[in-house]
């Protein structure tokens, strides 16, 4: 292992408290099998998607026989353990305004971790910020929680990746930080089109600045997507 430390200290000590679920299993080791599992960057919404069967493949590929042979509901344990750190770590979530829906807005998901800012991949943000933009305003119209996105619905990557979609099913754009192919085509597949911004940012601050964009002319590709969620022909804006 590297002199870089993988993860900070403070997450780490909540790892070892979900190992004692686990009496056969030394914290060192469940942080072993994250690392196998998430890449050398760990962070509580990473951890918290892990799933029991990713614990048991894991623990099967690093020869854990206490990881890989305890009961599954030993390990759906650990798994509800680290969700629950996750969730007692996330930061505060910003509260929607408004209740009426916005004439002629589009819905827009951004994945996000803390706050407002879009800090978040679409496989393993916290939470998904859905906001109603028009070509007036733009404002925040629900907060979901995608922690707990696919759980029980299978334990492979691709059924994480349908349940997220499904999540924000309503939504015409999402605004996210990364996402693979194959989870980007089930986000195509609803109906939805994917703009990466590797960058990040505020969300408030990129929200307002697409309802300008919506005020102006936008560009083809937006206004094809505008047109198909809409009845408002864009392509007629003012140059």
């Amino acid at each position: 292992m590297s002199d870089e430390q993988p993860i900070s200290r403070a997450l780490a000590l909540r790892i070892g408290l979900a190992a004692r679920a686990v009496p056969e299993l030394e914290p060192r080791q469940l942080v072993g099998a994250l690392l196998r599992l998430l890449g050398p960057s760990l962070t509580e919404e990473g951890v918290a998607g892990v799933t029991a069967d990713d614990l048991r493949r894991a623990g099967e590929a690093l020869q854990l026989d206490g990881l890989a042979g305890a009961p599954e509901a030993v390990r759906e344990q650990v798994c509800r353990r680290l969700l629950a750190l996750a969730l007692q770590a996330a930061s505060a979530v910003p509260e929607p305004s408004g209740t009426a829906p916005l004439p002629g807005a589009i819905r827009v998901a951004c994945t996000s971790n803390a706050g407002t800012a879009l800090d978040g991949h679409f496989g393993s943000c916290a939470r998904f910020l859905v906001y109603e933009v028009n070509r007036a305003e733009a404002r925040l119209a629900a907060v979901r929680s995608a922690l707990e996105a696919g759980r029980g619905q299978g334990s492979g990557i691709g059924e994480k990746s349908a349940a997220r979609a499904a999540l924000i099913a309503d939504c015409h754009l999402l605004y996210t930080r990364s996402i693979g192919g194959p989870a980007a085509a089930k986000v195509v597949r609803r109906g939805i089109h994917p703009v990466k911004l590797p960058d990040g940012g505020d969300a408030d601050g990129l929200m307002a600045e697409l309802a300008e964009v919506l005020a102006d002319r936008p560009p083809p590709w937006l206004a094809k997507v505008m047109g198909a969620a809409l009845p408002v022909d864009f392509s007629a804006s003012a140059p």
